[in-house]
Order: C-alpha cells, then structure tokens, then sequence
C-alpha cells in the first residue's frame, strides 16, 4: 500500500516496501498526481523513467524505496531555465547507481542511460540513510 508522505500542491511524496508490486503501484501514484497537476504530457516519460529506478531500487536495497515529485517554477529561485517537474526515487543503498553499456539481447542495463537521454538534467546524491537518484523534465507550454 502507498504510504503518503506529503502532498502539497506542488509537491507529492510516498514512500513504497521494497516489494514486487511497488514498480506498479509507483507508477500509478505518479501518473495520478501528474493527471491532478494537468501535466499529462510528460506523463509518459515520467512514469517510464521512475518504473526503471524504482525497478532499480527493488533489485538492489532491501528497504522502503521513497518516490517524490516537485514542480518548480524558475520564479521561485530554482536553477532551472523554465518550469520543470523534479522527480526523486530514494532507497538506503548507499551505492550510487552505475550505469553500464547494454548489449542488444541484453533485458537489463538500459535504465540510467534511459534518464540520462530523457532528462534535462539528472544526477544523484548521498543521503543520511542512503542515496537518490533524480531527474528533471521542461514543462512544455508553461
């Protein structure tokens, strides 16, 4: 079950077991704050790109993987040109993630090079528990 851990506006946070269903149950969650925010149109690459970190979390940390979402507006003083969608997946494994060169039979080892592609920007950083992994998308039309 989604564990809500706030929801403000422009802001959604939860945190999620490091069970089997949390892949699924992540994307729906985003998917739904992204329909509430009317910010279908980067709800593909969105829900896409946290399926492949949550995934990522699951196959490595054993504990509660955290899932939050920001929407930023330049005026506000954020680093970003134009409005973006901020988008962090946590998890207590200390270890940054790798990224690695996929072979074409290969079902794994596409994820970070997927957010890299598909983000304007994206990185990671330690925590006091562990790491996250974020990414950042323009909001078109904004």
């Amino acid at each position: 079950m989604i564990g809500v851990i706030d929801t403000d506006g422009e802001c959604a946070q939860w945190a999620f077991p490091a069970e089997p269903g949390a892949v699924r149950t992540a994307r729906h969650a985003v998917r739904g704050a992204l329909r509430a925010w009317g910010l279908e149109a980067v709800g593909d690459v969105t829900v896409l790109l946290v399926s492949e970190l949550v995934t990522n979390s699951l196959r490595y940390a054993s504990g509660p993987i955290g899932v939050r979402l920001e929407r930023r507006n330049p005026a506000a003083g954020g680093p970003t040109s134009g409005p973006a969608l901020l988008v962090e997946v946590s998890d207590p494994l200390p270890d940054p993630p790798r990224a690695r060169v996929a072979e074409a039979d290969d079902e794994g080892g596409r994820g970070l090079h997927l957010v890299a592609v598909s983000s304007q920007r994206w990185g990671t950083r330690h925590g006091k528990s562990g790491k996250t992994v974020w990414f950042e998308l323009a909001l078109p039309g904004e």
